[in-house]
């Protein structure tokens, strides 16, 4: 890590401002560390203790579309719409399976929306937009973006109001964080101040693996307080459940990986209160 990361994540440990709608951009520029799996299930989980949560599927490849349900043929507008023909949040959100629980789909044009970004006035602000003239009918908004560091990924993170990290645990865990670190620190300068990090899951733990314990020692040790406590273990139920069009909390509520869902989504409200409590405590004193 640069001394400018180490700077960066030192700056964005402080505690969250609270609006209305919470906007949080699960984002990591590696495919395959579970990043849709914890966007799905963590919305599933929010959504199950009475939150009003939408989705937006922002990723290309529609990967939270399908755990959904939702086949490609039958989604409709979605993303690219709201992006780039002013289409509403209300006009584009559609009910999923679980109740409370809203999904944006990821539309066919979206394959494309990274070359006409390119030359696009306020390219980077075009998710923003779209937030900004939404009713704000939800607690919190979950983006699942795409596996790279690319425009729709940068969109995101102008208009998000934080980001969630989930890392897999491997050798080259921290490898990559360097330059999403970078990214975060250089939309924070130009375009979206405001942007905090929620937090850093790890993900794809396996107890019995010496090299997972040793990755998350060393995680831990360099994100401290910022790493959850709650640990997605590498669980087939998880695996699975995509493939039926369900989230695992509905696809088998009881196996290890819907629990571990369920307590990360407590350790998040946990935190969230008691960051609002010592707000208070700072504006009343």
């Amino acid at each position: 890590m640069t001394e400018d990361s180490n700077a960066f994540k030192r700056s964005i440990s402080r505690g969250h401002s609270h609006s209305p709608c919470r906007v949080i951009a699960v984002v990591n520029q590696k495919g395959g560390v579970g990043k849709t799996t914890t966007a799905v299930n963590l919305a599933t989980a929010m959504a199950a203790v009475g939150k009003r949560v939408l989705i937006l599927d922002a990723d290309p490849q529609g990967n939270a579309s399908t755990g959904f349900g939702l086949n490609r043929a039958d989604r409709g507008a979605g993303c690219y719409e709201l992006m780039f023909d002013g289409a509403s949040i209300e006009e584009l959100a559609r009910p999923t399976l679980v109740p409370n629980l809203s999904i944006i789909t990821s539309s066919a044009d979206l394959a494309g929306a990274e070359i006409q970004l390119v030359t696009m006035e306020r390219r980077e602000y075009r998710m923003k937009e779209a937030f900004d003239r939404s009713s704000k009918n939800y607690d919190m908004i979950l983006i699942d973006c795409p596996p790279s560091l690319n425009l729709i990924t940068l969109n995101a993170l102008v208009g998000a109001n934080s980001i969630l990290v989930p890392l897999q645990v491997e050798f080259y865990a921290l490898e990559g964080m360097t330059s999403l670190l970078q990214t975060v620190e250089a939309v924070r300068a130009r375009f979206n101040p405001s942007l905090e990090l929620e937090g850093v899951v790890l993900t794809m733990f396996d107890k019995r693996n010496s090299l997972s314990n040793a990755v998350e020692r060393d995680v831990r040790a360099y994100f401290g307080s910022q790493v959850f406590d709650s640990v997605i273990p590498r669980n087939v139920r998880v695996s699975e459940a995509p493939s039926h069009g369900k989230p695992v909390l509905l696809y088998d509520l009881k196996c290890p990986g819907a629990r571990a869902y369920m307590n990360l989504a407590s350790e998040m409200l946990k935190r969230e209160q008691a960051a609002g409590a010592e707000m208070k405590k700072v504006v009343g004193g």
